[in-house]
């Protein structure tokens, strides 16, 4: 993987970041269910805020106190997922 901000997401205080806007709460949930089992299975964790209907990711890598390639790949995983 070449380094570089993944189509969609763009890079705020350190973090690849990005807000989906799901068609409703229940999806939205089911959404960051999804996401939870990626992050829990790779063991690496973003932080998720929810509103309702809309879900932002953060990936940064918190022992490096930057945007890593694990991240980025992430952030593709996952941004496939809405």
């Amino acid at each position: 993987m070449t380094a570089g901000t993944p189509d969609g997401w763009t890079e705020v205080d350190g973090a690849l970041e990005r807000t989906f806007t799901l068609e409703s709460f229940p999806i939205a949930i089911a959404f960051v269910n999804a996401v939870a089992r990626i992050s829990q299975r790779e063991n690496h964790h973003p932080e998720i805020v929810i509103r309702f209907r809309d879900v932002t990711l953060r990936w940064w890598t918190h022992d490096a106190n930057a945007i890593t390639d694990r991240d980025r790949e992430l952030a593709e995983i996952t941004g496939a997922l809405a």
